[in-house]
């Protein structure tokens, strides 16, 4: 069993409920050092503390918490933050504890959408870029240095890295991880699922926008969860009509997701966005009837629905970003960032 965990393999035996106060006992003496070495392991973290300001986690606590035969993430190390030029503008939160409260309008003018048109295909490119070297083998540190190489060579900032602490330029969620995963030594494997989150600034705005990939051969079940998370943003996106409340986009998701048995998360949501990474409008990805705001043309906000093959709760790592399915089954993402016209929407998040 050590060499099993030590090797951050997938078990391959299911132990009673019997064994598993010994098992424990056996990870928090024995296991503890090995965490470290391993980008995964039939582990789960304790909440030991926070690490988001620095660049390597520090030693955990951890505990066996799941015998179903699946793999769980573990945290891997961190890279050195990745610097940006100096030329390129800034969001107002770099180098801040948190965001100044946005108190402008939801409604955008036609030039504040045209240049969230350009940094929304800033993001999409970006993300593209960094989905063509998803394989077996590549760490999720080697996608965030694509992103950000990207969106810097186009005078865009990404704008995770440093909101709020983040440390990286995307989000790197992987299998249970719901979202928020920060890139690091991570492996993918053959079957896994990983959900990348890019977001640019540039022009004085942000573009928003999520897509979950296959790595290698993904078993069906996997797969469809992919593949129906995408349709239900789809279905949502359809949905957008001036005049309709906000909650007609939750329960045109929550009510496609129930026709499979998913759980939709409820807490993580779509919000607006404009020259603030998040204003104010909150976006519920279920059926919300206090959700009651009245869809109006000129809005611009994101839509980014959340599917999991079990539960809709969740747990955080110690880290305070990464947020995993409370039974650490799988669950996949898509999102795009939207501006309501006459008649519909228009994505904005285009390559």
């Amino acid at each position: 069993m050590l060499g099993l965990l030590a090797g951050g393999v997938r078990a391959e035996a299911v132990l009673g409920r019997a064994l598993r106060p010994l098992l424990d006992l056996l990870v928090l003496e024995a296991v503890v050092p090995l965490a470290r070495f391993s980008g995964r392991a039939l582990l789960e973290q304790g909440h030991c503390g926070s690490f988001r300001h620095g660049h390597v986690p520090p030693r955990r606590l951890v505990r066996l918490t799941d015998m179903s035969g699946q793999s769980l993430l573990v945290p891997g190390e961190l890279s050195p933050t990745r610097s940006v030029p100096g030329n390129i503008r800034r969001p107002e939160y770099v180098g801040k504890p948190g965001p100044t409260p946005y108190t402008g309008p939801e409604v955008q003018t036609p030039e504040t959408i045209e240049a969230m048109r350009y940094a929304g295909r800033i993001a999409a490119r970006a993300m593209e870029e960094a989905a063509k070297l998803i394989a077996p083998g590549v760490t999720t540190d080697e996608l965030d240095k694509v992103a950000h190489e990207y969106m810097c060579d186009h005078g865009a900032y990404p704008s995770t890295l440093g909101y709020r602490g983040f440390p990286k330029s995307l989000c790197s969620s992987v299998n249970e991880v719901i979202c928020h995963g920060i890139p690091d030594s991570t492996v993918l494997r053959d079957g896994d699922i990983v959900n990348l989150d890019v977001t640019a600034y540039i022009g004085g705005v942000h573009g928003d926008n999520n897509a979950t990939y296959l790595v290698g051969e993904v078993d069906e079940e996997s797969r469809l969860l992919v593949e129906r998370t995408r349709e239900s943003l789809n279905r949502a996106i359809k949905a957008v009509r001036p005049g309709r409340q906000i909650n007609v986009i939750g329960r045109v998701i929550e009510s496609y997701a129930k026709r499979f048995g998913y759980g939709v998360v409820r807490d993580f949501t779509g919000h607006g966005i404009n020259s603030s990474f998040h204003s104010g409008l909150i976006i519920p990805h279920y059926d919300s009837p206090h959700a009651t705001t009245v869809i109006q043309p000129g809005m611009t906000f994101t839509i980014e629905p959340m599917l999991t093959l079990g539960t809709h709760e969740y747990d955080m790592w110690d880290d305070g970003w990464t947020v995993v399915t409370k039974d650490r089954k799988r669950t996949a993402q898509f999102e795009h960032t939207l501006v309501v016209t006459e008649t519909g929407a228009e994505i904005l998040t285009l390559p």
